[in-house]
């Protein structure tokens, strides 16, 4: 069994591009079962935090001072809409992506953390909704924590 930890959770900034970078390539490494060689991934993770850092938030933890998972949530601002003083329309609301922990630290409370730092995030921003698409693995942790079936979306899958 894994022991339990409490780690550190922050929202990530333009110093930590090789941060993510790094677990990102720790996950698909861990996915394709060795090495990845990509001498372009680098590059490529600096000009998406470029494109993207406005749109998303990246948490990190961090367990003795060092990267043990992140998460980032693509932040969905809707079209205004006219509406009445009354009415209360939130304006965005978020899909949570790419939640990496280590895997050694599996289990040890660090992917709720993150979760929770999501969430309370979504919470005080006034999130219409938070949307995530699971691994079959992370069902039960996902429901866990209060998340439920999309009955109300369609999805069209890429050609």
């Amino acid at each position: 069994m894994v022991r339990p930890v409490t780690p550190t959770v922050r929202v990530a900034d333009g110093t930590d591009v090789r941060t993510v970078a790094w677990l990102r390539r720790q996950w698909a490494e861990e996915q394709a079962g060795g090495t990845v060689a990509d001498a372009g991934f680098d590059a490529a993770m600096a000009s998406w935090w470029e494109r993207e850092h406005d749109q998303r938030v990246t948490w990190l933890a961090e367990v003795d001072g060092r990267a043990a998972g992140m998460l980032n949530m693509l932040v969905f601002t809707r079209m205004p809409k006219p509406r009445t003083a009354s009415s209360d329309w939130p304006p965005q609301w978020g899909y949570v992506a790419n939640v990496y922990v280590e895997r050694p630290l599996r289990d040890a409370g660090i992917g709720r953390a993150l979760l929770e730092a999501v969430t309370a995030y979504a919470d005080e921003q006034g999130f219409a909704r938070l949307v995530l698409a699971p691994s079959e693995r992370s069902v039960p942790f996902y429901t866990r924590a209060g998340f439920g079936p999309a009955t109300g979306l369609l999805v069209r899958e890429g050609r």
